[in-house]
């Protein structure tokens, strides 16, 4: 598709009409497109490849995603069977963040004997809005959490990408970001690169960018001693799971700043709707933590730079322990699991 207008940014992922239509953050910064999603495969291909990623919009295209294989089905002449297969292999396509799997199975449960695509879709369409609801409150909330804690003017260090693009718009841990600037409790942001894919250094520097937010880029090597150098006041971070003991699966990296926020003495939240708290996962010990293609690691844009008998292990998550969180903040409540507060 075209290139929409630079003076406003779409949604990160949306119906239209019969199909759905994402931003490419593959293609992020130096172009922002969008694609179209016409088949099951399109959406699967675009998880798996992070053309959409981010726990809230992996969900919400998750449940989009059902949607789609209900419109197909119809299309082309599918049954049901078909179309619960098809949301399975959607499901499965990113197994560390339970918002796909919460997205594909609100959606799913609309299903009947009879193929009706029109209550999927209006279901999955609904996802889409209550997200920009949902992450604004949960911004707000952090944000007032971390006045009161911490007070104002605000340094803050930042890990991957928690943003719009992240989310449907507004973001969670750069949402919270968001609501301090608007309200001018914001001095600086700090974001880490986040090696392998740099989604820090594109995509969150290019959200900052767009606010006019005065910030600065650090390799992920150098976040312990932003920290530990008193540079920034508090660290927050998005999250992929949450398990029922408070334990927090994202992006890896994450867990070293968590214990550099502990020895420093500053709160380290995190910022995720209720949709990314699983009950049913008792600790970050049964998380599944995916491992993506080593190449990721070896090699950039095509190019690689190891030697050729060189291996990696690209573990794409890590899991911070409940003890080390300061607030978890949703759109709900703000909990404290250092203190022995737990979600469930």
């Amino acid at each position: 598709m075209d290139t929409p207008p630079t003076d406003r940014l779409p949604r990160t992922v949306d119906w239209a009409g019969d199909h759905l239509v994402a931003i490419d953050q593959t293609r992020l910064p130096h172009e922002l497109v969008l694609v179209e999603l016409r088949s099951v495969d399109d959406v699967i291909d675009a998880l798996v490849r992070l053309v959409v990623r981010g726990a809230p919009a992996i969900g919400v295209t998750g449940g989009l995603g059902v949607a789609l294989a209900a419109v197909l089905a119809e299309h082309d002449g599918h049954d049901a069977v078909w179309v619960q297969n098809q949301a399975a292999r959607v499901r499965s396509a990113r197994p560390t963040a339970v918002n796909l799997a919460w997205g594909v199975d609100r959606v799913l449960a609309l299903l009947t004997d009879v193929v009706d695509p029109a209550p999927l879709v209006a279901e999955a369409v609904r996802m889409v809005d209550e997200d920009v609801a949902t992450n604004e409150a949960l911004a707000r909330r952090g944000a007032a959490w971390l006045r009161g804690r911490v007070g104002a003017p605000l340094r803050i260090l930042t890990h991957c990408n928690a943003g719009g693009l992240a989310c449907v718009e507004w973001g969670t841990a750069l949402g919270v970001v968001r609501a301090l600037h608007e309200a001018g409790d914001l001095l600086e942001v700090v974001a880490d690169e986040t090696r392998p894919l740099l989604q820090g250094a594109r995509l969150t520097a290019w959200e900052l960018d767009r606010m006019g937010v005065a910030h600065r880029v650090v390799v992920d090597g150098a976040g312990a001693t932003v920290i530990a150098r008193g540079m920034v006041d508090a660290v927050v971070v998005g999250a992929d799971r949450v398990a029922a003991n408070g334990d927090v699966a994202n992006k890896i990296g994450t867990y070293p700043l968590a214990l550099a926020a502990a020895r420093a003495g500053i709160p380290f939240v995190v910022a995720a709707p209720e949709s990314t708290v699983d009950l049913s996962t008792a600790t970050g010990a049964d998380i599944v933590l995916e491992e993506r293609d080593p190449d990721e690691v070896l090699s950039w844009r095509g190019v690689r730079h190891a030697p050729s008998g060189t291996t990696a292990w690209n573990v794409a998550f890590d899991v911070t322990p409940h003890d080390l969180v300061s607030a978890l903040v949703t759109e709900q409540r703000v909990i404290e699991p250092a203190v022995g507060e737990r979600p469930g």
